[in-house]
């Protein structure tokens, strides 16, 4: 691959290389070369770990210290890691050795999540800190803002669910209003709709997902199930 050809994936990533050469080195894999990412990879994790506790630091003040490292667990997990590499299609521009290509080593969680770290280190070390923490936070902008406190294991679908069967009503019902952007890039809007909300709520996100989880975050909130966090 030629450095001259990742301009697309800068632009999906949000950031331009000054020093292209940075992003090559990210995305291959050891199966391909000894010269291969994962030097950069532990990089992007620590840089990576940091950036997330730093923002729900700030985002949860009263939260006590187990509560933040649970959250950030959730966060820096492969699987999350892998689902935003997936926005990006980072599977399509790794370089793989013959044998991880044909056992699909592009879709494997742990090469793409691995694979995003080794980015994000890769814009530390082009960028600094500032241009790495802009980035992760735009990366995760969804994620965080879907984080809560209250009952860290259950997601607010399942406990707006919950509620709601406890009250003997039916199960709220999500609609998509709106699709917008790139294959890549896409943006939802998802309205949730319950018996006991006096008006329907709203979430957007990158991901249907997310923007359900959003919506039923804005249900539990006006249920008053649920505190808002600046």
């Amino acid at each position: 691959m030629n450095v001259s050809n990742l301009s697309r994936l800068e632009q999906q990533l949000g950031y331009c290389f000054s020093q292209p050469k940075l992003l090559l080195l990210a995305l291959t894999h050891r199966s391909f070369s000894h010269h291969n990412n994962e030097r950069m990879e532990f990089l992007g994790d620590s840089i990576l770990g940091f950036l997330i506790a730093e923002a729900l630091f700030g985002r949860f003040p009263g939260a006590r210290e187990g509560q933040l490292s649970r959250l950030r667990a959730k966060l820096v997990k492969g699987q999350t890691l892998a689902t935003i590499a997936r926005r990006f299609s980072l599977g399509d521009w790794l370089q793989l050795g013959s044998g991880e290509l044909k056992s699909g080593g592009f879709r494997r969680e742990s090469i793409l999540a691995d694979s995003l770290e080794a980015v994000l280190g890769a814009i530390y070390l082009d960028g600094g800190i500032v241009a790495a923490r802009k980035r992760a936070l735009a990366w995760f902008a969804d994620e965080l803002a879907s984080l809560t406190l209250e009952a860290p294991n259950k997601d607010a679908k399942t406990r707006l669910q919950e509620f709601l069967q406890s009250r003997g009503c039916e199960l709220p019902q999500y609609q998509v209003l709106q699709v917008q952007g790139e294959p890549h890039q896409r943006h939802f809007v998802v309205e949730c709709s319950a018996a006991l909300l006096k008006e329907k709520t709203q979430g957007q996100g990158g991901s249907r997902r997310i923007a359900e989880q959003l919506a039923a975050r804005a249900a539990l909130i006006a249920l008053g199930l649920e505190k808002t966090h600046d």
